[in-house]
């Protein structure tokens, strides 16, 4: 939600007061989840979104009447029932759990501004940063909902939650998350919840061969926020007329290319070269670089005899089991736009935390559907809403 961190860099420089919702924790089927947010003007407009509904709309009242109130911050549960459904057609049936932060004139905002010109540059390209909330604390806890600690890359901090052993515990989850930008919420021993979200750079996507398959990728990947680079050893696969989308085309063998790219921990690479020998070259290249995702296009028999050279190479089992390979999602694809869908649904997957499954429904719940219809058939009572949340 970058855009939402930009407006509040615009409304504290006006020295305007606002409240940023966040999306922290969710259970069941919502229409968001974790991290998106939206942020309330004090003239009753905003940025961002929450989900829309209902749901949207009495988090924005509640923003707002935080902001007359002089209210600080403070946890809020939503949960999505069948009244909603009846109300708004929202048919979700889960809870949705948000920081309502406000930010006003005060000391409070200095630091919110310091730890948002960070978030704002780990966005543009600097060094990844994580920010952990206060969200709730034991009866009788003194500390305070909405403090938060701020973690830098180099291992430095700004703020805290309020107590060392928590600061502590936070650092150590907040590391695990600032590579890919994830949040996770966290209940530590001591009973205290806090949510952490990390930000860095978009994701950097690295082509070795600009054959068709790439071509094919580099045109989903642009849709998705992926900062693209293509390597080739022939000028004619790799240029920007080829690849319009990317940030940098390279023409070079694949033993030294990546030595030329921007490669980070949120980097993810892509091995489709035009052959057995460029594939074998390129892997070994990009299992050295710090990239958290090195997919090698193939079929099993042609992973097998890489992966000989490669153990041959000196490279240990957890290494080479690391590689994705053959890379993508079984989706039976065909074509090259095929394969890359198949490509980037791993890749954002990954990314993401997903893990690749169907999202249908299962059986039990299409029973449970069909009970309640045959119910409401017996009783002449209407259906709610079918809207798609």
């Amino acid at each position: 939600m970058e855009q939402v961190f930009r407006a509040a860099s615009d409304e504290i420089t006006a020295g305007n007061e606002m409240v940023v919702a966040t999306v922290v924790k969710t259970s069941g089927s919502t229409p968001q989840k974790p991290g998106a947010k939206l942020l309330v003007r004090a003239d009753g407009s905003g940025v961002g979104t929450l989900g829309g509904g209902c749901v949207e709309g009495d988090i924005w009242f509640a923003a707002s009447q935080l902001l007359k109130s002089g209210g600080s911050a403070e946890m809020r549960d939503y949960e999505l029932n069948e009244d909603l459904a009846a109300q708004d057609g929202l048919v979700c049936g889960g809870t949705m759990y948000f920081l309502l932060d406000p930010i006003r004139a005060t000391e409070e905002e200095s630091d919110f501004q310091d730890f948002n010109e960070e978030v704002i540059a780990a966005y543009e390209g600097g060094a990844p940063v994580a920010v952990a909330s206060l969200m709730k604390v034991p009866e009788g806890s003194d500390l305070p909902v909405g403090s938060k600690l701020l973690l830098r890359e180099n291992g430095s901090t700004s703020g805290s939650l309020g107590d060392e052993k928590l600061d502590s515990g936070a650092i150590n989850d907040a590391r695990r998350l600032m590579a890919m930008g994830r949040n996770d919420y966290i209940t530590s021993e001591s009973g205290v919840e806090y949510y952490i979200e990390a930000y860095t750079t978009p994701p950097t996507l690295v082509l070795a061969g600009g054959g068709h398959v790439s071509k094919a990728i580099s045109n989903v990947a642009s849709t998705l926020g992926f900062r693209i680079f293509v390597i080739d050893d022939r000028d004619e696969f790799s240029n920007a007329e080829r690849f319009p989308e990317a940030e940098q085309t390279v023409v070079s063998d694949y033993g030294s290319a990546f030595e030329k790219l921007p490669i980070g921990t949120n980097s993810f690479i892509v091995i489709a070269t035009r052959g057995h020998r460029y594939d074998a070259s390129a892997t070994a290249s990009a299992m050295r670089t710090p990239a958290s995702y090195v997919g090698l296009l193939g079929s099993k028999r042609k992973t097998i005899l890489i992966f000989e050279e490669l153990f041959a190479e000196g490279f240990s089992m957890e290494q080479i089991q690391s590689v994705r390979s053959p890379i993508g999602l079984n989706i039976s694809a065909r074509t090259p736009e095929e394969i890359a869908l198949s490509i980037l649904s791993e890749i954002v997957g990954f990314r993401l935390g997903g893990d690749g499954g169907t999202l249908k429904l299962d059986q039990r719940l299409i029973d449970k559907a069909a009970e309640k219809a045959a119910q409401r058939s017996e009783t002449n009572e209407p259906a709610a809403s079918s809207s798609a949340d």
